[in-house]
């Protein structure tokens, strides 16, 4: 990571709240850092893109939160799950010809002494014709940490959310929908 506070230092300079000011350090990390991954790692990334389709992007997105795990042990704060978030509770929703989707997925913030102190989405844009990330991902930091509350949040945030489906159950009507 670029910045030269570790997340310690930059949640006691800060006079947002926590969850605020994490949301802020994971902005300003993707920030400096989401461009230069992807040029790179261009070769990983386009490699894990053509053996595995979309699967490349979570490559991506280790890549690109590698730093904030640490940055979150060394602070005494975990994740669950660990950043971006359970792809099987997240939503997606794009244009028609599914050159410009977005996926958001999330995880709970905790303290060193496990009490839930709020929740980090995660939105990545992506392609589904070919290995791009369109614009830089996105981070939405919320006071809420129940699965019902983030999800009341989020779709107050917007409709698109509101209106898709969870993955598990997309996927369960695409099933579906192959056997006829």
């Amino acid at each position: 990571m670029k910045h030269t506070n570790p997340l310690k230092a930059f949640l006691e300079e800060s006079d947002e709240s926590t969850i605020a000011a994490i949301g802020s350090y994971i902005t300003n990390h993707m920030n400096e850092s989401w461009e230069t991954i992807l040029l790179n790692h261009q070769d990983i990334l386009q490699k894990a893109y053509n053996e595995a389709g979309d699967a490349a992007y979570g490559t991506f997105l280790n890549l690109l939160f590698l730093p904030v795990h640490r940055q979150f042990k060394e602070s005494g704060f975990h994740l669950e799950p660990k950043l971006p978030g359970h792809f099987d509770l997240s939503r997606e929703w794009g244009n028609t010809e599914e050159t410009d989707q977005q996926r958001w997925m999330w995880s709970t913030v905790y303290s060193s002494n496990d009490e839930a102190i709020g929740t980090i989405v995660t939105i990545t844009f992506h392609d589904h014709t070919l290995f791009r990330i369109p614009r830089q991902p996105q981070i939405i930091a919320l006071s809420a940490t129940s699965k019902a509350d983030v999800i009341a949040a989020l779709s107050l945030l917007s409709p698109d959310f509101e209106h898709a489906l969870e993955f598990t159950v997309e996927y369960e009507n695409y099933l579906r929908s192959q056997q006829g």
